[in-house]
Formats: structure tokens, C-alpha cells, sequence
């Protein structure tokens, strides 16, 4: 089924607390559909926010980067799955993977693999232990992720279209990173635009900081959202 341009971007709802959440998503308003609750937002407020989330029509990118044993990511996607989660991550190990796709049942939402992390550089990966390059990397845990079941990947905008290459049209891409021309990189290593990312193949860009700390979040996330279709008007 086709993705409607105005449900490409995601928001990240990175704040640390469901009042401040609630009052950027009272700026942005309709200007998005598609949210994503991280780590800090969630361990602040807990499920609740995903369940006002959705019950404010909002699809939530439940973006908590599962990694432990077996059951207890089962466990945990089973849970992310009854709080009406869309998306849900997890690192791109085998084991992990495959628990979180039993543990989801037959719902509808989407095991997403987490490859490498876009504030990571290749000093960055040399430091845990891994000798291969980031591109490598990236395509490594892509291909294990695949293997165990997981709907997409999260990746940069600069290994979008190796990605797409080697899988074809099947996978979701998320990409986050996402900065519009002229913006600081703030603490992101791998940063496209958000041409750049629909042009390389992304489904859905998850934009920050751009659009939280604008003087009009809601024009702001409306601009982004005119690059996303004009990529894709002229460019797919």
C-alpha cells in the first residue's frame, strides 16, 4: 500500500516529560500524524503517553531499541503491541529479532531493526570492538535483521540506497538524522536532507530538533513535509 507523503515524517517526541510533550504536539496539531516516543520521553511518562498518543490519532514510532534475552523482548513487544504501538525498534541481532516478531502476535505493528546508530562514527564502532566499516556494518546487521523477521531497518541517509539496493522495495526504511538544509547537525555524525533521504529510498524521516525548537513547529513540520513531496513528485 502506498505511504501518503504527510505520513512520511515522524516526529520525534524527544522531551523529557508528557506535559512538554503534549504541548509541542498542541503547536504542531494535524501538521503530523506520525510520532516517535524514545527512551527519554518513555521512561518519564511511561505507556500512558503511548495511550494518549494514540488516542490523540497519532501512529507512535515506539522507539525503545530492544536488546536482551529472548522472553523478556518477547515480553516487551507483546506489551508495545497492546499499547497500540505502529512501529517498534530493536538492535538488529538475530535472537532479538525474532522474539520481538513472536512476541508482536498477529498484530499489525512493525518490527524495525536498529543498524547503527547516526550519532556513531567509525572511531565510534573501532571503540566496541567492531573492525568493519560503518557501510559494512550496516549491511551485516540489515542482512541478520531479514533473516529473523524484522519488517525494516533504521539507517542514515548514507546507507538508504545500499540498503534499497540490496533488498528491493520490501523493507521499510526509517531514517532519522533528517536535517533540512542550513540546520546544525547538533550531535548527529550521518545527516541528510530530506531530499536527499526520499531520493536514496527512506519511507519515513524522523525529524527533531528541527521542528521542536522552532519558533512555528507546525510550519516548520509543513516545509518539511513540501520537500518530502516534492522528492517524490520529481524524483520516484
Amino acid at each position: 500500500m502506498p505511504i501518503e507523503s504527510r505520513e512520511r515524517l515522524i516526529l520525534a517526541l524527544d522531551v523529557p516529560s508528557a506535559d512538554e510533550a503534549r504541548r509541542l504536539l498542541d503547536r504542531v496539531g494535524d501538521a503530523v500524524s506520525f510520532v516517535k516516543i524514545g527512551l527519554e520521553l518513555f521512561t518519564a511518562a511511561g505507556p500512558d503517553i503511548v495511550r494518549w498518543a494514540v488516542a490523540q490519532d497519532k501512529r507512535v514510532f515506539l522507539d525503545l531499541k530492544l536488546f536482551d534475552i529472548g522472553e523478556t523482548v518477547r515480553r516487551a513487544a507483546a506489551a508495545a503491541a497492546e499499547l497500540g504501538a505502529t512501529f517498534l525498534t530493536v538492535h538488529a541481532a538475530g535472537q532479538t529479532v525474532r522474539a520481538a516478531v513472536e512476541g508482536r502476535g498477529r498484530s499489525p505493528m512493525k518490527i524495525v531493526a536498529v543498524t547503527v546508530l547516526t550519532s556513531f562514527s567509525e572511531a565510534d564502532l573501532r571503540e566496541s570492538g567492531v573492525v568493519e566499516s560503518i557501510r559494512d556494518t550496516v549491511l551485516r546487521r540489515a542482512r541478520t535483521a531479514a533473516a529473523g523477521g524484522a519488517d525494516g531497518f533504521v539507517a542514515s541517509g548514507g546507507e538508504t540506497a545500499m540498503i534499497r539496493r540490496e533488498f528491493g522495495k520490501g523493507p521499510l526504511i526509517v531514517v532519522p538524522g533528517i536535517r533540512p538544509a542550513g540546520s546544525s547537525h547538533d550531535d548527529q555524525i550521518q545527516v541528510t536532507t530530506p531530499a536527499g533521504a526520499i531520493a536514496a529510498g527512506a519511507d519515513y524521516l524522523v525529524v527533531g530538533r528541527p521542528i521542536r525548537d522552532a519558533a512555528d513547529p507546525a510550519a516548520a513540520a509543513r516545509a518539511i513535509q513540501a520537500e518530502i513531496e516534492v522528492a517524490l513528485t520529481y524524483g520516484g
